[in-house]
């Protein structure tokens, strides 16, 4: 989620695809595979979501609750309320709402699965739709449990999507890195869809990491690999979030309505194995 640009490789992708397969079905137990999830040859589904029940699973997710901005002007203040985070009719919807709380105009959720699900490579999948309108930044991301190698970015950061409302045809996918924040690098690929936008419809976002690199794909079709080992060699965890404004998106303008929602199909983590 932070953009402070020093250093960018970026690769583009133009690729008009169908969209997202539906849902295959549904489980509870983050356990193995059943008949319901498809198995993934090679592949071991080791902890998922399918977001079936009637409330967030909190043995799964945790809130992270304040308004610091994330580091990045952003506008909004990250609750836990219900109405800007709720399970219903078999997806996860976080809702970014415009309404004066604790000293901020907007508020959100942002969610983690921090030392409730952390991992060492392997493959990360989420069936998502995203919103729309300027000011909006929905993201899919990782960040390092233990900061093994210190505070951000030197322990690293993996940003499986990014989105900006003003242009929801867009994708972006990004690791950040660096020995201080003044020397902060990034790596990253954009997928850009032509016909609908990717807030039209649900789309699998995934990546597949391990030891030498992480590659970033969109229904299927990789889009971008970035090879690199440290600091991406620890565990990491997964976050879900809509931010509103901060200094990449910028602030919403007159057109953009709220409330406006990422919805979430199903998270699912595999690993070799």
């Amino acid at each position: 989620m932070v953009k402070l640009v020093l250093t960018l490789v970026v690769l583009v992708a133009t690729i008009d695809t169908g969209r997202g397969s539906k849902k295959a079905g549904e489980e509870i137990a983050a356990a193995a595979p059943t008949d319901s999830i498809p198995q993934l040859p090679g592949w071991k589904l080791v902890w998922n979501d399918e977001f079936s029940g009637t409330s967030v699973d909190l043995t799964k997710w945790e809130y992270e609750v304040n308004g610091q901005g994330g580091g990045n002007n952003e506008l909004q203040y990250y609750t836990a309320n219900p109405s800007n985070s709720f399970v219903q009719d078999g997806e996860l919807t976080i809702r970014a709402q415009k309404e004066a709380y604790l000293g901020k105009q907007y508020t959100s959720a942002r969610m983690r699965t921090r030392n409730k699900g952390d991992w060492k490579y392997g493959r990360v999948e989420v069936r998502a739709k995203v919103p729309y309108g300027r000011g909006m930044w929905p993201a899919i991301w990782m960040l390092p449990t233990d900061r093994e190698y210190g505070g951000w970015p030197m322990s690293g950061e993996i940003d499986i999507m990014e989105c900006l409302g003003q242009d929801p045809w867009t994708i972006y996918g990004t690791i950040h890195f660096g020995q201080s924040v003044a020397a902060h690098q990034q790596m990253g690929g954009k997928y850009i869809r032509s016909g609908e936008s990717f807030a039209v419809d649900f789309h699998v976002y995934t990546i597949e990491w391990d030891s030498t690199s992480i590659r970033w794909s969109v229904d299927g079709a990789q889009y971008f690999t970035a090879v690199k080992s440290s600091p991406f060699d620890k565990r990491f965890h997964l976050l879900l979030n809509v931010a509103v404004g901060g200094n990449w998106p910028g602030s919403p303008d007159e057109f953009t309505t709220f409330p406006q929602t990422m919805m979430v199909d199903y998270v699912r983590v595999y690993q070799r194995p």
